[in-house]
């Protein structure tokens, strides 16, 4: 198996990728001068633009809420895609050939070197499904989308379509568009046994896309009473370009809304979807014919921009029967993974957002998601009512299990609260809970790292741009990150100590680690950043990267010298003014070998800090 994408052909992929063209789809430009460009941030609801991107470096930042990076990480974000994933799109889109490093040899795009023309199989099928929606046979197709309260309108809106009972229509008409029949039979399209055949037949059929819009696979629902399959559902079988644990259907329709709302509505099926999107509720996704899983809180976290600093909320929608308890208490489980708050909409009644929608209005399901509770309290109430809580021992197994639930919070500091909460649940004491959610705990714990991927290590948090005790480590910095190769080697004698805020020191220590600005390539500013693991520090490396320069002109050796010598200059009147405090703290008479050392160290330094202030005053 080919491992990771050669990095030469990652940066001949940003090289040849015009972030102002990608980054222009999603989000409308206007010159800002400078060479820069501005406009309303995709990632936050604001008012005034506060997002720019400048071409010249192909990097953006967000100013209000401090999102930024290159064209990568602006599709990653956008499209809730992987790294590799986004890579590829972008390389097959620029014409790079990717290679990667297990061996060297070229490997195709994701999904195979087949890809595109697999892409362009679903497109055709989805294109034909919708218009065989009008025809006579597809007449109980229109009827139910009738009886979900779905006219034509909405239909062509999410691409609902209808496949035909006969068991080779498809394949005819995909085979007189061009296409293989391997093609077809490895889209998951055409099935194949004594001979080839249409996968999907007599079912409504809704079009399943990836985040970029891309149709990559199929739903399909019963429609007639004689299918002689009796699942109500089918979906695409996995296939190289379909992967349903990671699959959400609605994912292109909701992934601005997602993003700029901070919110993900997770509902049960298509139609709820549907429902939930036509009543208002735009961030609504559903898996498609499988449980929410890791894979999908992934690509949703990535829309949310879900991390510990800024935290969006997912709402999970279940059915208020067993099964739905059930999946609360899977999504329970797997709540870990987010770093926002979990919440839990189920109607009383226990209706889905389609049949509430059907039988109340837009309205009702609007307020169905604004009624909604924590995830935690819905499962808590849930394992609480299964025990008869008139007796002792009923209550007692009650708190322990639900303590089991307790100790998976994440945000330790609720624990106590939570334990509390139980505790008014049940009927107990707060200390009979808080004991035994101690006990369940040790029990659970085990050998290994605390997190499934380690420790990150925080930088302080980031500096004040307008700060102006600050202005002059702001400005060096930005310097050594735009134009590495003009800083050169004057920058060769200053180090971490020059830098007095925890950010800025950090960041430091990371362009020494990357070689300094005389190692510096075309992809300087991606190669600092995505060294960084603190997300802080990638926000301010690409706020550096797009922030003009306080010098209406171009940077030049004496621009860069009187920045660079003036920050030294200042980190020796710092020493001097310790040495000085060190001396008045020293006995010239018992101490006078420390004191005559520091006093020799004082006279250079004061020689060294002129020599500094000579050369800063040279640069002017």
């Amino acid at each position: 198996m080919a491992g990771r994408i050669r990095e030469e052909d990652i940066a001949e992929v940003r090289e040849k990728t015009r972030i102002e063209d990608v980054v222009s789809s999603y989000v409308t430009l206007r010159n800002a001068g400078g060479g820069s460009m501005k406009g309303l941030c995709p990632f936050h609801d604001e008012k005034s633009a506060s997002f720019h991107v400048t071409p010249s470096r192909g990097f953006y930042h967000c100013f209000g809420c401090q999102a930024g990076g290159d064209v990568i990480k602006f599709v990653m974000e956008m499209d809730g895609l992987g790294f590799t994933e986004t890579v590829e799109r972008l390389a097959e889109k620029v014409g790079v050939q990717l290679r990667y490093e297990e061996g060297g040899a070229p490997r195709p795009h994701t999904g195979g070197p087949q890809r595109p023309r697999l892409i362009e199989a679903h497109k055709a099928t989805q294109e034909w499904y919708a218009e065989q929606l009008a025809t006579p046979e597809a007449l109980q197709a229109r009827q139910f989308l009738d009886s979900r309260g779905f006219d034509a309108e909405a239909a062509a809106t999410f691409g609902v379509g209808f496949s035909p009972r006969g068991g080779e229509d498809l394949l005819k008409h995909l085979r007189q568009k061009g296409f293989k029949d391997q093609e077809l039979v490895t889209s998951g399209l055409i099935g194949e046994g004594r001979g080839l055949y249409d996968r999907f037949r007599g079912r409504l059929m809704w079009p399943i896309r990836d985040s970029s819009g891309d149709t990559i696979g199929f739903g399909a629902r019963r429609i007639f009473d004689d299918d002689r399959i009796d699942a109500k559902y089918l979906n695409t079988p996995e296939t190289p370009i379909y992967h349903k644990s990671q699959v959400l259907y609605g994912i292109d329709l909701a992934r601005r809304e997602i993003a700029r709302a901070s919110q993900a509505v997770i509902v049960e099926g298509y139609t709820d979807v549907m429902a939930c999107h036509l009543a208002g509720v735009k961030t609504a996704v559903a898996t498609c014919g499988t449980a929410f899983g890791d894979d999908h809180a992934r690509v949703i976290r990535r829309l949310l921009h879900d991390h510990d600093e800024f935290r969006g909320e997912v709402i999970f929608t279940f059915d208020g029967d067993e099964a739905g308890q059930k999946a609360a208490i899977r999504a329970f489980e797997g709540d870990q993974i987010f770093a926002g708050q979990t919440y839990v909409a189920v109607e009383p009644t226990g209706m889905d957002p389609c049949d509430l929608r059907l039988k109340s209005g837009d309205a009702e399901v609007r307020e169905l998601v604004a009624r909604r509770v924590p995830l935690y309290r819905f499962v808590l109430a849930n394992v609480v009512q299964r025990y008869d809580l008139d007796r002792a021992d009923g209550r007692v197994d009650a708190m322990r299990e639900a303590a089991k639930l307790v100790t998976a919070i994440r945000d330790r500091s609720k624990v106590d609260a939570f334990s509390r909460e139980l505790a008014g649940m049940i009927g107990v004491e707060p200390m009979d809970v808080q004991r035994e959610v101690r006990r369940a705990s040790q029990k659970a714990a085990g050998p290994g790292p605390a997190g499934a991927n380690g420790p990150v290590r925080r930088a302080a948090e980031l500096p004040d741009p307008r700060d102006p005790r600050l202005m002059l480590e702001r400005e060096t910095l930005k310097l050594v990150v735009q134009h590495p190769l003009v800083v050169g080697r004057t920058a060769r004698d200053v180090d971490a100590e020059d830098f007095t805020h925890g950010a800025y020191r950090a960041l430091w220590a990371g362009i020494q680690a990357a070689g300094g600005p005389t190692a510096a390539d075309a992809q300087w500013a991606s190669t600092l950043r995505d060294a960084q693991a603190d997300e802080r520090l990638q926000s301010l490396i690409s706020a550096l990267t797009v922030e003009p320069l306080l010098s209406a002109k171009d940077p030049d050796d004496a621009y860069v010298g009187q920045h660079v010598h003036r920050l030294r200059e200042l980190t020796a009147m710092r020493r001097i003014a310790d040495l000085k405090s060190r001396l008045q703290r020293t006995n010239p008479v018992e101490q006078a070998t420390d004191y005559n050392r520091m006093f020799g160290e004082l006279v250079a330094l004061e020689q060294h800090r002129r020599s500094l202030r000579e050369r800063a005053l040279e640069s002017q």
